[in-house]
């Protein structure tokens, strides 16, 4: 089950990055409504699947899609 979830959250934040050039974490999660927990649980999934990446800009962390 936890499984699934974490596939649902990270099709949610692969959808908010999509046709993006990448978004604080502070957007993401208003884009995608997700807790904390279910964030960092789409974060893992994406970043065991190599398709995000993050960066600094400023003092800001954008997260964005490889």
């Amino acid at each position: 089950m936890i499984t699934e979830q974490a596939g649902e959250f990270a099709g949610r934040i692969w959808n908010a990055l999509n046709e993006t050039e990448g978004l604080t974490l502070k957007e993401i999660k208003k884009a995608t409504k997700l807790k904390d927990k279910e964030l960092y649980l789409g974060f893992g999934w994406l970043l065991r699947e190599d398709k995000i990446f993050s960066s600094i800009n400023g003092e800001e962390e954008i997260i964005a899609l490889k």
